[in-house]
C-alpha cells in the first residue's frame, strides 16, 4: 500500500479526493480562481489589441512599412501565446512546450515566411480569438458563484451588525432561522462553486493543448530528437568519465609495473612498493569502472528487478526513504531503466537541495502505465530547468510517451511523478 504521509491532504481527506472536501482543500482549485477571474479581461485587451493591429498592418502593406508592422503583430500574438502557456502552468498546472519550428534560414523575407507557414502561428492566434467568448463565461460564474457564496455564508456577520448597530443592508436576514440556513446554504454554493471552477480549468486546459500545443506528429518528433540529444550527451559523459578516471588510473598501473620491471632484480624493496602501488591503483580502476557501468545501467536491476535495484538507492540516500514496488509482474526493461533513473535522480536532487528528513518511492500499475511516484518533506522550490537533470528524464520518458510532471510549491513538499506506458 502507498504511505499516506506520501499524499497530498486532498487524498487523505474524507470522501476522497474528488469529493467535496477533497477538492475544496486542493491548492488546485484556488490556484485557478485568479485565471478565472481576469481571463474575461485577459480576453478582451488582447483582441482589441489584434482588431487594431491587423487591419492597420494589412492596409499598409502595399506600402514598405507594412511588412515590419506584419512581423511585428504576428511576434506580438506570439507573445500573447507565450504568456498564455506560462500562465497556464502556473493557475491549471497544464504544461505547454512552445510548438515553434525551428529557424534555418536567415534574411527578412526568410523570416516572414517562417512566421506565417508555421501552423502554430495561426492556431496561436484562434486560442487568442477563442478566450473572448470562453473568457467571459469563465469569469461570470467565477464572479457569480463565489459573490453568492461569500454572500450566503457571510450572513450571520451581517445580522450580527444589523443586531448592534441597527444597520440594514439588502442581504441582511434579520432572523437567526433564516440566517443558519443561508450559512449551510452559502458551503454548498462554495462546493458548487469548487467543482465548477476545476470543471472550467479542465475544459480551458484541454482547448488550449488543442490550440497552443504542437501536432501529436512534432510533439513526437521533438521528444525523439530530445531524446537523441540526451543519449548524445551521455555518451560524451561516459567518454569523458573514461579518458579522465580509469584510463588515467590504468595508464598509471603500466608505469608503476614498468617501473617495477626495470627496478625488480637491482631494488627488490622497492619494486614491491610499486607492485603494491599498481594494485591499489587497479581495484581504484575496477571501482571507477563499476560505478560507470552502473550509472549506464545497474546490474542489479537486469538481475533483481525495480524493487531490489530501487531498495539499494534508498539504501545509500542521506535520510529514511521507505520504498514500495506495487507491481505482480517485471515491466519491459526500457520501462525499467526509465523508471530507476528518475528515482535516482529525484533522490540525488533531495540530498543535496530539499534538506528533506524523509522521503518515499512508490511505485505501482495504473490502467496500462507504471506510475512511479517520489516525495520528500524537503523546503520545495525545485524547478524543472532546461539541460538539467530532470529535464533529460523528462525528455527519456517522452521516448516511450511518458511524462514526468514536478509538484515543489515554496516550502515542500516535492513530488516527483512520471507516468510510463506500458504493456506486459
Amino acid at each position: 500500500m502507498r504511505s499516506e504521509v506520501s499524499m497530498p491532504l486532498k487524498d487523505r481527506v474524507r470522501w476522497g479526493p474528488n469529493g467535496p472536501l477533497g477538492v475544496l482543500v486542493d491548492p488546485m482549485t484556488w490556484r485557478a480562481v485568479p485565471y478565472l477571474l481576469v481571463s474575461m479581461w485577459l480576453g478582451i485587451g488582447r483582441f482589441l489589441l489584434l482588431a487594431a493591429a491587423v487591419p492597420v498592418s494589412l492596409a499598409l502593406s502595399i506600402f514598405w512599412v507594412g511588412l515590419p508592422l506584419i512581423m511585428a503583430t504576428v511576434l506580438m500574438w506570439r507573445m500573447g501565446a507565450m504568456l498564455e502557456r506560462r500562465l497556464l502552468k502556473a493557475a491549471f498546472g497544464v504544461a505547454i512546450r512552445d510548438p515553434y519550428r525551428n529557424r534555418t534560414e536567415r534574411g527578412v523575407a526568410a523570416y516572414l515566411r517562417w512566421l506565417l507557414g508555421d501552423p502554430a502561428t495561426w492556431k496561436d492566434l484562434g486560442y487568442l480569438l477563442m478566450l473572448v467568448p470562453l473568457g467571459l463565461v469563465e469569469s461570470a460564474a467565477t464572479y457569480l458563484l463565489l459573490f453568492m457564496s461569500g454572500v450566503l455564508i457571510g450572513a450571520p456577520f451581517f445580522l450580527v451588525i444589523y443586531e448592534t448597530t441597527g444597520e440594514h443592508n439588502p442581504f441582511t436576514i434579520d432572523h437567526w432561522a433564516g440566517t443558519v440556513a443561508a450559512f449551510c446554504l452559502g458551503w454548498v454554493v462554495l462546493v458548487v462553486a469548487a467543482y465548477v471552477m476545476r470543471g472550467m480549468a479542465l475544459l480551458h486546459g484541454t482547448l488550449a493543448r488543442v490550440l497552443l500545443a504542437g501536432s501529436e506528429e512534432e510533439r513526437l518528433r521533438a521528444s525523439r530528437a530530445r531524446g537523441i540529444d540526451a543519449a548524445e550527451a551521455e555518451r560524451r559523459r561516459i567518454e569523458r568519465d573514461l579518458h579522465d578516471g580509469a584510463q588515467q588510473r590504468l595508464l598509471s598501473v603500466a608505469v608503476d609495473l614498468g617501473r617495477a620491471q626495470a627496478k625488480f632484480d637491482a631494488e627488490p624493496e622497492t619494486a614491491r612498493e610499486l607492485i603494491a602501488q599498481a594494485h591499489a591503483g587497479t581495484k581504484a580502476a575496477i571501482a571507477e569502472l563499476r560505478n560507470l557501468a552502473r550509472g549506464i545501467h545497474p546490474a542489479i536491476l537486469t538481475d533483481r528487478g525495480l524493487d531490489a535495484a530501487l531498495s539499494g538507492l534508498a539504501a545509500r540516500a542521506p535520510v529514511h526513504v521507505d520504498v514500495s514496488v506495487e507491481l505482480t509482474e517485471r515491466p519491459p526493461a526500457a520501462v525499467e531503466s526509465i523508471a530507476y533513473f528518475i528515482v535516482a535522480e529525484s533522490l540525488a536532487n533531495m540530498a543535496k537541495h530539499s534538506v528533506a528528513t524523509q522521503a518515499s518511492v512508490t511505485v505501482f500499475k495504473e490502467a496500462k502505465r507504471v506510475v512511479v511516484d517520489v516525495w520528500d518533506n524537503g523546503v520545495g522550490g525545485a524547478l524543472v530547468t532546461p539541460g538539467g537533470g530532470l529535464a533529460g528524464l523528462a525528455d527519456r520518458a517522452a521516448t516511450i510517451d511518458g511524462v514526468l510532471v514536478l509538484h515543489s510549491p515554496i516550502g515542500g513538499p516535492t513530488i516527483v511523478r512520471a507516468e510510463l506506458p506500458c504493456e506486459w
